[in-house]
């Protein structure tokens, strides 16, 4: 099971970097105990995927996460997402990020806060209450 799982993650990852045209790309840092550095890829004004690595952890214990999430309410100042995912190594299974992205500094608008909240299915039937606060800075047009 955890194989198959594997080559679904892998799968999702080429098929994002294999598209052309993006409209937005963006770097991000969740701080937690188990913090993580992204690299997303924003569809338009409401769709959007990351790739996510864990940090802390030594290369035998490497974590990508794939997820896609979804902004629920878009607003100019702030959004709040809801998204669907799944990792690899540590934990190997599903994960429902919830979170809220806040823009305070109108001369900053690429500059972003966010807070998030992840519960965590491994697929040995754990379940884990991750949460997270961070940065994110998109390239690109607005």
């Amino acid at each position: 099971m955890k194989k198959s799982f594997q080559v679904l993650i892998l799968f999702g990852l080429f098929s994002l970097l294999g598209v052309k045209g993006f409209s937005q790309v963006s770097v991000s840092y969740y701080s937690s105990s188990f913090s993580k550095m992204g690299v997303g890829y924003h569809f338009g004004d409401r769709l959007w995927s990351e790739l996510r690595v864990y940090g802390n952890t030594s290369l035998s214990d490497f974590t990508p996460e794939l997820v896609i999430c979804f902004n629920i309410v878009k607003k100019e100042k702030h959004n709040v997402y809801l998204g669907f995912g799944g990792n690899i190594n540590v934990f190997t299974g599903f994960v429902l990020p919830i979170g809220v992205q806040f823009s305070p500094f109108e001369k900053l608008e690429r500059f972003s806060f966010h807070i998030e909240f992840q519960p965590t299915l491994d697929l040995d039937n754990d379940l884990f209450l991750l949460s997270a606060w961070g940065l994110r800075y998109k390239f690109g047009k607005k």
